[in-house]
């Protein structure tokens, strides 16, 4: 009995004592293996005598079913505290934001964002999208927008002349979007009603200019189309796309040779702790050109200026974005840097609309 009792003290001793699985594995084997301990107890039975098998067969068999026991039970610790344990590692943190599905972590680019926002805007009041080559001829980039050959306005465009062709003429990259003007007027008679977003390109570069911008004109073209309607048009722009409820604006007289008269517009703004808010304040900001339809331009396109008149806008996509949004370098825009687009892109499915809102 002693000698069972000391044995058993040792076996439950050392089950309690197993750090994990493989540990307890080994006391079991020590214990209930083909060579162990208890094991051996259990094989001396067959040489007994039978009124000491009596005897002793219930206390070795009592002892194997206690050290069967407490393996068990220290097994189901031991895998419950694994559980604890695995548990407490991989615990999900319900506050954080949720992660968002593949399809959903592309984002787009500030300036398509803008000319969907835009292109909302002027559908709602009946303009159509209009757009044409990068690459054009002298006649639709200069000379058919008022531009003679050798006249100084020429100078205002640092332009990208192509190689001559065959004939000896030079294509540019087109200096702005206005070439889509005349491909129009020449191709649809009025009454026209027309927005031109579209890439633009210029030999300049600094923070705030790049050799490739984006610019977006807009033009009508009727019977009737007069400065009263332009300042409406224009005001009610700039009141949805930066969604403020009301604007005011200043038309300073300026000079551009496809329009006549021409005006640069400010809008009133402020200033105030370093960031530009528009419908308030004091201060103005210079945000567009615009004026009416010179006759040459319409003579050119084979309208009469008798009969029908007309008025044109443009303005930088680039900056307006940058005002709008808080942005303050342009050159980002063309590096292809994802964190960059991470902080200052759109979801994919939140599509501007009038209804919805242009930023949800």
């Amino acid at each position: 009995m002693t000698d069972l009792d000391t044995l058993e003290r040792d076996l439950l001793a050392q089950v309690a004592a197993a750090a994990d699985e493989a540990a307890l594995d080994a006391v079991r084997v020590s214990a209930l293996g083909k060579k162990g301990s208890v094991s051996d107890l259990l094989k001396t039975l067959g040489a007994m005598t039978p009124e000491a098998r009596k005897t002793r067969g219930p206390l070795i068999n009592g002892l194997r079913d206690r050290v069967q026991g407490a393996l068990a039970d220290r097994k189901a610790a031991l895998a419950e505290a694994a559980l604890e344990e695995r548990l407490a590692s991989e615990r999900v943190d319900v506050t954080l934001p949720v992660r968002e599905a593949p399809e959903a972590r592309g984002r787009i680019h500030p300036i398509s964002q803008v000319i969907d926002e835009i292109t909302a805007i002027f559908a709602d009041m009946g303009f159509s999208v209009a757009e044409g080559p990068d690459i054009e001829t002298d006649e639709l980039n200069f000379t058919a927008l008022n531009f003679p050959p050798g006249h100084p306005a020429r100078e205002m465009h640092d332009t990208f002349f192509l190689a001559p062709d065959r004939e000896g003429k030079r294509k540019v990259l087109r200096t702005h979007t206005s070439p889509v003007q005349i491909r129009t007027m020449r191709a649809k008679a009025p009454p026209i009603r027309v927005i031109i977003p579209g890439r633009t390109y210029r030999h300049d570069s600094d923070q705030t200019h790049t050799p490739m911008f984006h610019q977006v004109e807009g033009l009508v073209i009727d019977t009737a189309a007069n400065i009263a309607n332009l300042k409406w048009v224009l005001e009610e722009f700039c009141r949805a796309f930066f969604e403020v409820d009301a604007v005011k604006m200043r038309f300073r007289p300026s000079f551009f040779p496809f329009t006549e008269p021409s005006a640069e517009v400010d809008i009133q703004c402020s200033r105030k702790g370093g960031e530009i808010r528009f419908g308030e304040g004091t201060d103005w900001l210079e945000i567009l050109g615009c004026g009416m339809v010179h006759p040459n331009v319409l003579r050119n396109c084979g309208l009469d200026p008798d009969a029908v008149q007309g008025f044109a806008f443009g303005v930088g996509l680039d900056r307006i974005a940058m005002l709008k949004y808080g942005m303050p370098d342009l050159r980002p825009f063309f590096e292809a840097d994802v964190r960059w687009l991470d902080h200052y892109g759109f979801r994919p499915l939140d599509v501007p609309s009038l209804v919805g809102g242009l930023t949800s």
